[in-house]
């Protein structure tokens, strides 16, 4: 008789084993923000093609380790440019090119620039596949002569429909940036 119980109450276990692990309320996978070590911006004068500016943020090591290499800025007054921006992980041997995987999960990112100081605006090139900006690619006009920096972020899943996220401030964007950088700017 106790052989008995104990073949059904096992019995029983398995079931209900079985049961829970069909759980149709399982998450779904997070998409899990990239690691960047670099950050490499290209400037190309509108009005003189071989007008190329290119400044690069690196810092292999990560936070808390050596200090970033980081290259200033300068580019002419009164100009426009079209600007490109690469993110990648050189941690891994190739380098894996993150601005792939920003592009493949455009919905996912958007791209901040926030100059201070500067006379510097941006415009949006590129649009994610629900027509709101994304920022790998768009034009700056720079003003008069003057210093600043150029803040880099990018953001991921941004809230795109906040308020000034689709005129490129980062302040309702939300706070979960794969990278934040900041470059020192000058305007000449």
């Amino acid at each position: 008789m106790i052989k008995q119980s104990a073949k059904g109450i096992l019995g029983m276990f398995l079931m209900l084993s079985v049961f829970t692990a069909c759980d149709s309320d399982d998450p779904e996978p997070v998409n899990e923000e990239e690691l960047i070590t670099t950050v490499e911006l290209t400037f190309t004068n509108d009005n003189d093609a071989s007008d190329v500016v290119s400044a690069s943020f690196t810092d292999l090591d990560g936070e808390g380790g050596n200090d970033p290499i980081i290259d200033n800025i300068s580019l002419m007054a009164n100009a426009t440019y079209t600007l490109t921006v690469r993110f990648l992980n050189e941690e891994e041997t190739p380098a894996e090119d993150i601005t792939e995987e920003v592009e493949e999960e455009d919905e996912d990112h958007q791209v901040f620039y926030v100059a201070t100081g500067a006379e510097f605006t941006y415009a949006y090139g590129d649009q994610d596949s629900n027509q709101n900006p994304l920022g790998l690619t768009g034009t700056v006009t720079t003003g008069a002569a003057s210093n600043g920096t150029l803040q880099v972020i990018l953001i991921h899943e941004p809230n795109k429909t906040a308020a000034g996220v689709r005129d490129g401030d980062p302040t309702n964007a939300g706070i979960e940036s794969d990278i934040d950088v900041t470059f020192n700017l000058s305007i000449q």
